[in-house]
């Protein structure tokens, strides 16, 4: 990872530590509530990639009335490049973890569950339309991955190998 100030100004907009961590917390606390023994960190860095990207995320708020695994059988452009989308935000992904560590509202588990602690971060959604869009759809994740409850399922699902 480059040091903060020598990455880009979209770089550092889009993949913020701060905000990367919050959608992260969003889909953990939603797969808690359904199962608490928190999330797989095999399932956490798959939310990034499914939120951050626009057209990703607009296919699966759409389709939020459904179950995910129907949603990605009707929208196979969702498994186009996603492996390689995963391996790009995967460092994100593990710097956004961290910042959730840091300020003490997330803890790993032995058996490596993510479960979010403490009241660190509001349960209301705020921010623009495109911040609550991305929250909401990782809200809805988690929930998905939850029922789902096999990471292997979701990996297969979207092409990709854990």
């Amino acid at each position: 990872m480059k040091h903060w100030d020598r990455r880009p100004i979209e770089v550092r907009n889009l993949f913020n530590p701060a905000f990367c961590g919050l959608v992260l917390y969003r889909a953990m606390a939603t797969f808690q509530e359904i199962d608490d023994r928190g999330m797989p960190f095999s399932m956490s860095l798959l939310i990034l990639p499914l939120t951050l990207q626009r057209q990703s995320r607009e296919v699966i708020q759409r389709g939020n009335k459904n179950f995910l695994l129907k949603v990605i059988a009707d929208h196979p452009e969702l498994q186009v490049d996603f492996g390689q989308r995963c391996i790009d935000i995967f460092p994100f992904t593990l710097e956004a973890l961290g910042v959730l560590n840091s300020v003490g509202t997330m803890s790993m588990q032995s058996e490596g569950r993510l479960i979010v602690v403490g009241d660190g971060v509001k349960k209301t959604v705020t921010g623009t339309e495109e911040s609550k869009a991305t929250q909401r759809a990782a809200a809805f994740l988690g929930k998905q991955f939850a029922r789902i409850g096999h990471s292997s399922t979701i990996y297969s699902t979207m092409g990709i190998r854990p």
